[in-house]
Parts: structure tokens; C-alpha cells; sequence
């Protein structure tokens, strides 16, 4: 949470004993989720959060769904209070609103609780003083310019993926957080969820159990983003959208009728960021990446300075890996992982547990709860900004090289393409004031 004064508990009742004699005149009754008791967080022991985009992904996040791992979302958690939902479409907002609420009237047994409140304009969530933070589930080409206002406004983040959407953008969202001192978790909850088997599989290829690591197959491609070049006549506008909001830092363009989180996708640019966020945690690169990058069979591909040659594409006959994952090829055996399952060949070499003296990663077993311990704390997450902007920036030059189709070699200390003004240039993207990253 933001440094700001709070009264906990104990300091209230410390501060208050002074005042007893002076101001009991009859008994008080103070109901035991005031004070935290009965399994319940004190109020002013919660995280207060609000939540920009509730569509699909976002209102999982807020009320339960697919990928959010959490039965009834945030807002069932007793440690967080959602203080605010946002949306372009007034529809989602509303009901979001009214769910949030109402679980929290249920839950307290106050018929005409009332907590949350619904807006349109993101920047009325972040210029609330009484939020800690937000969770941004937005179409991808918002990502990093509400991430960028929202450390600037002292509110922590959590992030869907892709964390931005060129090179130069996940640049700023990486040094913005640095600047303000904001806690940055990225989407990539693959490095906490399904049962920790991710996890596992980046520690056995580190610790040798494979050999010499040769080559990885990501079974996604390189992904990127573009404007529309042409556009005609557009639709007629709902009355319930905030179509200029929608948009942000995207051209001017006529109303659609996609309103999706990625309609201006090049490539893998929804999942790239999964499979390239394992490759780079296999690889010990969550502070580098790839020097060299070609095309071969329309498919993006990289090669990292200790020789490792990263396919994206799927391994020849390998139904493992498709959903998240990757495998792995040494020179004494293959390990393949995904969200269903981890497996190798020979079998041993996953069967066996971690030795003591084997490469141990950080451990998280839930993304959502290490973000908001990290709050608390102030410890490095687990998906933080700097590993963030590693994997996207992975997946971000593949979808440089698909654009260009012609071998590029890539600086990853001074981040940029050696010699190549071209490439160079489709780093950053044209985008709309007075938005932009």
C-alpha cells in the first residue's frame, strides 16, 4: 500500500484508551469485523483496489472466472476492498458495480452497503487518493499508458498481459516503476498457478537435469501490433459505449463493431507473452534476451548468446506445450511443459524431486496472493516490471522480424537492433495525443 497514515487496530484502541474516561457516558457496541476479529480484516488492514476493464478477463479478476484461480475473485477476498470498477461500456460497469456491492451488503449484513463506484474514465479511479491499487484488464494497446499514469497517480498494479505493446513501451512502463517505487505484478501467472508445474520445469533444465541446453520450441510465433492503414464508413456508435475511450492512444477510427482486447494484433500477441515469459525463466534471461532473430517457414525464431535456438513453432509430434508452455531439448533428454502437464523423456528426469544443492526458483503458489503480499511488503513480485518487460520484449521483436522477414541481430544490453535503422524504428509506434507510453 501507498505510505499514508492509517490507524490499525492496536493504534486506534492505544490512542483511544486516553480518551475513555472523558467520553464514556454509556456502553459502545463495535461490530468484530471492525476490529478484525472473527476471521475478518480490519478495514483499515485491506487493500482498497479498483479494477479498469471488467470485461471477460477483468471481471473474473473482480468476481471469479476462467484463469483467475480464485473463487469469487478479488471481491470475495477478505484482505481487499474494491473500491471502484471501470469500464468504456456502461453496461459491464453497472453490473460489475452493483455485484461488488451487493456482495459486500451479504457479507456484512448491511442491506444498503454501498463500496463500490462505477466510472467511465480510468483517470477518475486513479486520481482517488483512498485506492492502493488497480488491476488493468484493458484491450492490449492500453496496457502500458494506463500502467505509466497509474504509477505516476502512487497506485500499485497488477497488469494483464501483453505487458505493452512495442519494445520502446514496455521500456517506459519498466522505468516508470523504477521512478515512483510502485509495486508492478504482470499477468504472467504462470510462474505461481497450475500447481507450481512451470516452475518446476525451469528448475530442472537450470540444474542440468537435461544436459547442455540446446534448443527450445515455444509453439507460439513472434506478435506485435499495427494500426489500421485504410478505413471506411464507420458503424453507428452504442449509446453505451465510450468509443474515443476505447480507442486511447489508437488513431481516430470510425466505430467497428470490435470492441475485443486485441483488434489490432500482428501474430501471437495475446498468448506470445506466456511462452516467451518460460522461455526467458528456463533460460536464466529475466535480465536479457535473444541476440539474433530469423524467420524460417513463416515462423519467428531467436537465438541467445550461449547458443540456445528458440523455434516458434511446436516440437515435431509433441502434444505438451501448446497451452502456455514449451519444451526443451538437451543433450541428454527432453522435458516438455504446459497448463496439463509436465513430462520428459527419459521420464526420471521429471520424476525425481529437486535436490538440495539444484537450482531453487522463487516460489509462489498463488499470482494474485504474492501481488498483493508484495503490496503489503514491498518485496519484489514474482512477475515483476523488470521480468515483464524481458518477456514481452522477447515476444515483441519476434513480431518485428515477421514484419521485416530478414535476419536482424539485437543489443539486448543497449535494447536496440545493431546497425539497422528500419528494425530500430518499429520499436515505437505512432500513437494518439495525449495518449502514448
Amino acid at each position: 500500500m501507498r505510505q499514508k497514515t492509517i490507524l490499525t487496530r492496536r493504534q486506534f484502541l492505544r490512542r483511544g484508551a486516553s480518551l475513555l474516561g472523558a467520553a464514556m457516558v454509556g456502553p459502545s457496541i463495535i461490530p468484530a469485523s471492525a476490529l478484525g476479529k472473527g476471521g475478518a480484516v480490519a478495514p483499515s488492514e485491506r487493500i482498497t483496489m479498483g479494477f479498469i476493464g471488467v470485461g471477460t478477463q477483468g471481471g473474473g479478476h473482480l468476481l471469479g472466472g476462467a484463469w483467475t484461480y480464485l473463487t469469487g475473485g478479488y471481491a470475495a477476498r477478505k484482505d481487499v476492498q474494491v473500491l471502484a470498477v471501470c469500464d468504456v461500456w456502461r453496461d459491464r460497469r453497472e453490473s460489475a458495480q452493483q455485484r461488488v456491492n451487493r456482495h459486500y451488503a451479504e457479507t456484512y449484513g448491511k442491506g444498503n452497503y454501498r463500496s463500490c463506484e462505477a466510472y467511465v474514465d480510468f483517470r477518475n479511479v486513479l486520481d482517488r487518493p483512498d485506492i492502493d491499487a488497480v488491476l488493468i484488464a484493458t484491450p492490449a494497446h492500453w496496457h502500458a499508458t494506463m500502467a505509466i499514469l497509474a504509477v505516476q497517480a502512487g497506485k500499485d498494479i497488477y497488469c494483464e498481459k501483453p505487458t505493452a505493446v512495442t519494445v520502446r513501451e514496455s521500456r517506459a512502463v519498466l522505468e516508470a516503476v523504477r521512478r515512483y517505487g510502485r509495486i508492478y505484478q504482470a499477468g504472467t501467472q504462470q510462474r505461481s498457478e497450475y500447481d507450481g508445474v512451470f516452475r518446476r520445469a525451469c528448475e530442472f533444465v537450470r540444474s542440468g537435469r537435461i544436459g547442455r541446453l540446446k534448443e527450445i520450441y515455444a509453439y507460439r510465433d513472434g506478435g506485435g501490433i499495427a494500426w489500421p492503414k485504410r478505413f471506411g464508413p464507420g458503424l453507428p456508435v452504442p449509446e453505451d459505449l465510450d468509443w474515443d475511450l476505447y480507442l486511447g492512444p489508437a488513431p481516430e477510427i470510425p466505430y467497428t463493431g470490435d470492441t475485443g482486447p486485441h483488434p489490432f494484433d500482428i501474430g501471437e500477441l495475446n498468448w506470445g507473452q506466456h511462452h516467451y515469459d518460460v522461455v526467458q525463466w528456463a533460460t536464466d534471461s529475466d535480465a536479457t534476451g535473444p541476440v539474433e532473430l530469423f524467420v524460417e517457414d513463416g515462423r519467428t525464431n531467436y537465438r541467445y548468446a550461449n547458443g540456445v535456438v528458440v523455434y516458434g513453432r511446436p516440437y515435431p509430434g509433441e502434444p505438451i506445450g501448446g497451452e502456455g508452455g514449451a519444451v526443451f531439448v538437451g543433450s541428454e533428454g527432453r522435458i516438455a511443459v504446459d497448463r496439463n502437464a509436465l513430462v520428459s523423456y527419459p521420464s526420471r528426469i521429471v520424476r525425481e524431486p529437486l535436490h538440495p544443492n539444484e537450482v531453487h526458483l522463487y516460489r509462489s503458489d498463488s499470482h494474485s496472493g504474492n501481488f498483493l503480499e508484495c503490496v503489503r511488503t514491498r518485496k519484489r513480485p514474482i512477475s515483476d516490471a523488470d521480468i515483464a518487460h524481458r518477456s514481452a520484449s522477447a515476444l515483441l521483436l519476434g513480431g518485428v522480424v515477421k514484419q521485416l522477414q530478414r535476419p536482424l541481430r539485437w543489443d539486448p544490453a543497449r535494447e536496440e537492433f545493431s546497425g539497422d535503422d528500419e528494425a530500430n524504428r518499429m520499436l515505437s509506434i505512432a500513437q494518439r495525443a495525449p495518449w502514448g507510453a
